[in-house]
């Protein structure tokens, strides 16, 4: 039995795409953001038979429409910057409503909004469908560099730990009357994260000279290892074939 961890973007299910393994997911969604980074900025209809593709995965991965809305708030500072571009962008100028804007900015605000879009969720479906520990096999089995694995692999194991002790640090200032409610009143808070800086990295020193005791070399065991069952790899990449295509077809178009 492998050890493994819950994380806010993994969603419970079964189905075909949940089914496949997790370097052959990871792939296809890597294949498919470079489509969708080479797809010209006029193509509206390419990057609309891509979102159609990423609906499809979505609802064969049978992930509910608002778990994805609330896990793209992470697009919320691209959508603030691309708002800024056709103000301050330069180069010939057009109205809109009433306002004198950049056309260049425009374009600019579209593609950053169109494209990290399309970007962000297909990352959220691939991991909506792998949990973690797959996921950082799958990149190991895609020859990731072992140390990159090996990072991730402890931040996402004592992220929980660390979110814990800044729960309880903060029920202790409360508990003691300090709630703060403007941003000039934060100094014990900046403070509070200082030590909780010092904790987590003597922290990771002891857990990496316990490990190290215990014979770590720098690779988590792998008690079982998944074979990947003829016709994943088609499947998988069938999904970033289109998108692709799609990608092509408008480059030769413009």
């Amino acid at each position: 039995m492998r050890a493994t961890h819950v994380h806010a973007l993994y969603v419970h299910g079964t189905g075909r795409v949940r089914a496949l393994e997790a370097h052959v997911k990871v792939a296809a969604m890597v294949a498919f953001v470079l489509a969708v980074v080479a797809t010209p900025r006029e193509a509206f209809w390419a990057f609309g038979i891509q979102a159609v593709l990423l609906i499809g995965a979505a609802a064969a991965a049978r992930i509910p429409a608002g778990f994805l809305l609330r896990r793209l708030v992470v697009l919320i500072p691209f959508v603030l910057f691309a708002l800024f571009l056709p103000l301050f962008g330069g180069g010939p100028r057009t109205q809109v409503f009433g306002f004198a804007l950049s056309v260049e900015g425009l374009w600019g605000a579209w593609t950053i909004l169109a494209k990290a879009t399309l970007g962000v969720t297909a990352s959220i479906v691939m991991a909506a469908t792998t949990e973690v520990p797959d996921i950082l096999l799958g990149l190991d089995r895609l020859r990731v560099p072992r140390l990159i694995t090996a990072i991730a692999g402890f931040m996402i194991r004592y992220l929980d730990v660390t979110l814990g002790e800044m729960h309880r640090m903060r029920i202790a200032m409360m508990s003691r009357g300090y709630n703060p409610r403007w941003i000039w009143q934060n100094r014990a808070l900046a403070n509070s994260a200082g030590a909780l800086f010092i904790r987590s990295y003597e922290r990771g020193e002891r857990v990496y000279q316990a490990m190290a005791a215990r014979g770590y070399q720098g690779q988590m065991p792998v008690l079982s290892r998944e074979l990947t069952r003829p016709g994943s790899w088609l499947q998988a990449l069938a999904f970033p074939a289109f998108a692709w295509m799609a990608a092509v077809a408008a480059i030769i178009a413009t």
